[in-house]
């Protein structure tokens, strides 16, 4: 067919002509960057080597003791004519062959080389290419097409239409300092429904350009040797899953389904009689106010937010770009709560809708600060618990400077550590040891259990004298009407 030609990994490149250097984009694709929570405003890249090649056909070799082995379809730029300092609109006349690519890595490797890739990205056939070229000077680069097929179920389908970075662009800004030579290989990023394989699986990825089509890149996952012990070994952990499986990862909640329902069952003010029953008198977490119309208890697993007084000089190294306030939002999981020490600031925002909607959509199950909220109006819609000590319009920077996250904090004179529980309802906020939570449940069950019986003798005319709390004379009484109760 005019227009492309074939390659094989019997072939020493797609060109002929051995690759200087392979360079992948990070995000590229809208529907990626919405699945990671963040859009860059400039493209980075990484390196992986040209050993890494493969080409249809061959396997994809998951290294045994490794989880976590990722595809990622993407459409792979050959350079035809060497760039060094090109314009943007010269960008694309130095593409000379358009394929197929996977952008193969474990995650289990990640943290040995993070930011290079080296390990993860890099081993041998992680890179596969092909089976077909098509030529670069027949097709319009923002109108391509790629999917890609796990076990023949379409996982991947975008377009190129709208892309952060253009290809051109993207040749541009990497000749501004690195020479790409003729040969050199750029992987462009991938979609949206980038995830794990196991060994077995079937992945092909296809090009398509109107009539002209790469073909299906054909590569089986099969299970390969451990590695050898000197060195970094491969190691997963909740946030490493989340990564390689992308939208398709489902972690486990952080609270115990049971102790959840455990703690909803009871009033925050029966935990809190029950905690001061055991010298614990200073666990509320004091002036805060539920934003919006009561709704179901809040319970969670403490995840912590703490700001600092803003001081102007560190304010751009602290709190702009991916600062701790927004990454204390990418760090929450199902059952999370962030609690945040706002140094008791009510005249300055701490969280906005859009941190407040990202925060329901990473599972989390409410928000305390004692600071103020913006937005206050759109935050109360979202179905989100949210306690705070006020509302105030300002953005971030006019108190506070976000300082770090996951640390020990006072959220209104209330020591909060990460992992604590946290309970929530009409009545205000608590902090609930961890090591406590089973006794508490079943003895703020019986307390309510017992003010049920009380309530009900007052209700028909019995004095509080001896029976509130549940004194002697009452026991009997009360054992009976327990045994009623239960039938």
């Amino acid at each position: 067919m005019p227009g492309r030609c074939e390659w094989s990994s019997s072939d020493a490149t797609p060109t002929g002509t051995p690759p200087s250097k392979i360079i992948a984009v990070h995000l590229n694709y809208p529907s990626r960057a919405a699945e990671r929570g963040r859009v860059p405003s400039q493209p980075s890249y990484f390196l992986k080597p040209p050993s890494s090649l493969a080409g249809t056909g061959d396997h994809i070799v998951r290294p045994a003791g490794c989880e976590l082995l990722g595809f990622e379809g993407e459409i792979a730029l050959v350079i035809g004519s060497r760039a060094q300092r090109v314009s943007p609109e010269d960008g694309w006349s130095h593409v000379r062959w358009v394929t197929a690519a996977n952008d193969a890595g474990v995650y289990d490797l990640r943290y040995a080389d993070r930011g290079s890739n080296l390990r993860s990205k890099g081993a041998d056939g992680f890179t596969p290419l092909g089976p077909r070229l098509l030529d670069a000077r027949q097709v319009d680069p923002d109108a391509l097409r790629l999917r890609t097929w796990v076990n023949d179920e379409l996982v991947q389908d975008d377009i190129t239409d709208t892309l952060l970075f253009p290809f051109g662009q993207l040749v541009a800004d990497l000749s501004r300092l690195v020479t790409l030579e003729a040969g050199d290989v750029i992987l462009t990023g991938t979609p949206a429904g980038a995830s794990v394989v196991k060994p077995g699986d079937m992945v092909e990825i296809e090009v398509t350009a109107g009539e002209l089509s790469t073909g299906r890149l054909r590569n089986r996952v099969s299970q390969g040797e451990a590695l050898a012990m000197y060195g970094a070994m491969p190691k997963a952990d909740p946030a490493e899953r989340e990564s390689a499986y992308g939208s398709a990862y489902v972690p486990e909640p952080v609270l115990d389904p049971r102790l959840a329902d455990g703690l909803r069952s009871v009033a925050v003010a029966t935990l809190s009689a029950q905690l001061r029953a055991r010298g614990l008198p200073h666990m509320s977490i004091d002036g805060v106010r539920h934003v919006g119309p009561r709704g179901e208890a809040m319970v969670g697993v403490a995840h912590t937010l703490r700001y600092l007084p803003l001081r102007e000089d560190l304010f751009k190294r602290y709190g702009t770009g991916m600062n701790a306030q927004k990454r204390a939002i990418e760090e929450l999981r199902p059952g999370h709560v962030l609690v945040m020490d706002a140094r008791r600031d009510e005249t300055a925002g701490t969280l906005g809708d859009i941190l407040a909607l990202r925060a329901r959509k990473r599972g989390a199950a409410g928000v305390v600060t004692d600071g103020a909220v913006r937005d206050s109006a759109a935050i109360a819609q979202l179905g989100l618990p949210v306690y705070a000590a006020g509302s105030h319009p300002s953005v971030l920077g006019r108190r506070h400077v976000p300082w770090d996250t996951g640390v020990p904090i006072a959220c209104s004179g209330a020591l909060v550590q990460p992992g604590d529980l946290i309970v929530g309802d009409a009545d205000g906020v608590i902090v609930v040891p961890p090591d406590l939570v089973e006794e508490l449940i079943a003895d703020s069950r019986e307390q309510e259990r017992q003010e049920r019986f009380i309530a009900e003798q007052v209700a028909v005319g019995a004095s509080v004298d001896g029976l509130y709390p549940l004194g002697p004379a009452w026991q009997d009484a009360y054992k009976n009407w327990c045994k009623g109760e239960s039938q």
